[in-house]
């Protein structure tokens, strides 16, 4: 099953990126990051809790879409995974956004919340079908390699953001590094 990626608004993840370098930032500080007038981040989202409202909002809905191409329940494990992988990466920002900055008291009174349990509770369903397909060692919990994946993945991006990976590298520097450690 294909999903059209949808895009996000280039200005939306450039103020997600700006908002990982400077966490701190004010709306006019974050709009000289990104290079716009305050009145246009302003017209965007009048306040800081905004954008951190859409932004949130706006990873759960590629996320969603990413999770559904991935066809995590039907798809070869193998498939699954690099398609899981692939569609993290191509929304990196917003991925490095929420690993850099998700702090659960942000969104307490939201759903979005309750979807990161979901994501990770899909996770943890597909790690368990890899295993009992044997697949996946069955040593390490599921939890644990959903944990492993989320981690390596944050890691890579973040080396990426630095300079220290190429970016086509990681697709496949991902894939070799987990599943070599995880294949049983």
């Amino acid at each position: 099953m294909m999903i059209k990626s949808e895009a996000t608004d280039p200005l939306l993840l450039a103020v997600a990126m700006a908002m990982v370098d400077n966490p701190r930032a004010s709306l006019l500080e974050l709009a000289r990051a990104v290079g716009v007038s305050k009145a246009t981040l302003y017209r965007m989202c009048p306040t800081r809790d905004n954008i951190i409202e859409r932004l949130f909002s706006e990873s759960v809905r590629q996320f969603d879409r990413v999770i559904a191409a991935a066809e995590l329940d039907t798809a070869p494990v193998t498939h699954a995974f690099r398609a899981l992988i692939e569609g993290h990466l191509n929304h990196k920002e917003l991925f490095v956004f929420v690993s850099n900055t998700w702090e659960p008291q942000l969104l307490e009174t939201s759903d979005t919340e309750h979807r990161w349990a979901e994501f990770e509770a899909i996770f943890d369903q597909f790690f368990l079908r890899g295993q009992q397909e044997g697949f996946f060692r069955i040593d390490i919990s599921a939890a644990a390699l959903s944990e492993l994946m989320i981690g390596m993945l944050s890691a890579l991006m973040n080396a990426e953001r630095s300079g220290r990976i190429a970016r086509k590298d990681m697709l496949d520097t991902m894939e070799k590094m987990f599943l070599t450690g995880a294949q049983r």
